[in-house]
């Protein structure tokens, strides 16, 4: 199978292989990293020893998300009327925007395209793909961000050993896509959406607390003492949709296999360690290789790497700053 497919596969839940083919100047590099192992051990802690902890992306992304809704919060308290309505249906200045994700839970619970929430969600659709698909769950999602909030809370109770962690099978969230698709068109009731604490917390927000807020809650608890981000990792289908958009997108977490010490950082900080494959020694094929659809882009990786191994890129385009 061609790389893409293998990546498409990973993110619905396949484990990731081993290249067939390495190229020649990925091998050439391993060569000479391990030809002198003197030299490479004593960059490797040079690098480490002088690395800066960084939060710069992880910051810039907590402004963002928190900017975007509180301007929901705003527009309708203050009758701004900027940015009317919520994550799953907004209006931006006059601009319809629908969530692809609720779109097509519309649509299949009404067993028909509907015209104008289709123009909606193509205006969305096209923001994502410029914006990387899953780019959404970090930047944007609430939720994400009282879930990472809690994952920080679960690793320090890991580390203390008063609990573990339990994984799932990723293809899990593939089997809940499908559920929601199949429970909207049999019962002809977008029943994710009831269920969605993204949709809850945003409306929450904006038109007050309900007691929807208790799934919520429930929610980050099951998380906080038995299973790291697991709503995000295993159940929630918005990952899977946008990432199914993010294919296409030209703004990418690009890996330099030159420039990395396959130590690991990176894969412990990341939601979807499975994108990070091809950080392993002998994982990666190409010298320069974008991550996965999967990848929210949420740059906490790029923070961790000392090398600068992981980067933000746009395809054609320089790296960015």
């Amino acid at each position: 199978m061609s790389r893409f497919t293998d990546l498409f596969m990973g993110m619905l839940g396949a484990a990731p292989k081993k290249p067939a083919v390495v190229s020649e100047k990925v091998q050439k590099i391993m060569f000479l990293k391990y030809e002198d192992k003197d030299r490479y051990i004593k960059e490797k802690m040079h690098a480490r020893d002088h690395h800066l902890v960084s939060h710069k992306w992880r910051n810039r992304r907590w402004a963002v998300l928190l900017a975007v809704n509180l301007l929901f919060v705003f527009s309708f308290w203050l009758d701004i009327q900027i940015l009317e309505g919520a994550l799953t249906a907004s209006r931006f200045v006059g601009f319809h925007l629908i969530d692809l994700n609720s779109a097509l839970q519309v649509m299949l619970a009404h067993k028909h395209i509907i015209v104008n929430l289709f123009i909606g969600t193509f205006t969305v659709f096209l923001i994502w793909v410029l914006l990387g698909g899953r780019t959404f769950c970090s930047w944007v999602c609430p939720y994400h961000l009282l879930a990472e909030w809690a994952e920080a809370l679960h690793i320090k109770l890991v580390g203390k050993k008063l609990i573990t962690d339990h994984e799932f099978h990723r293809g899990t969230r593939t089997v809940f896509w499908l559920l929601f698709a199949l429970l909207a068109i049999v019962t002809g009731y977008t029943v994710f959406e009831t269920l969605s604490p993204t949709g809850i917390l945003s409306r929450a927000l904006i038109y007050g607390p309900s007691l929807a807020l208790g799934w919520v809650g429930l929610l980050l608890v099951f998380e906080i003492v038995y299973s790291r981000r697991a709503w995000c990792r295993y159940v929630c289908p918005i990952g899977l949709t946008y990432g199914a958009v993010g294919t296409l997108s030209p703004l990418r977490v690009s890996f330099h296999v030159e420039h990395c010490f396959h130590e690991g950082d990176c894969r412990k900080v990341c939601l979807v360690p499975h994108v990070l494959d091809v950080t392993v020694k002998g994982r990666a094929s190409e010298e320069s290789m974008s991550l996965g659809p999967d990848c929210t882009r949420c740059g906490l990786c790029v923070d961790v790497c000392p090398t600068g191994a992981l980067r933000y890129e746009v395809k054609g385009l320089s790296q960015l700053l």
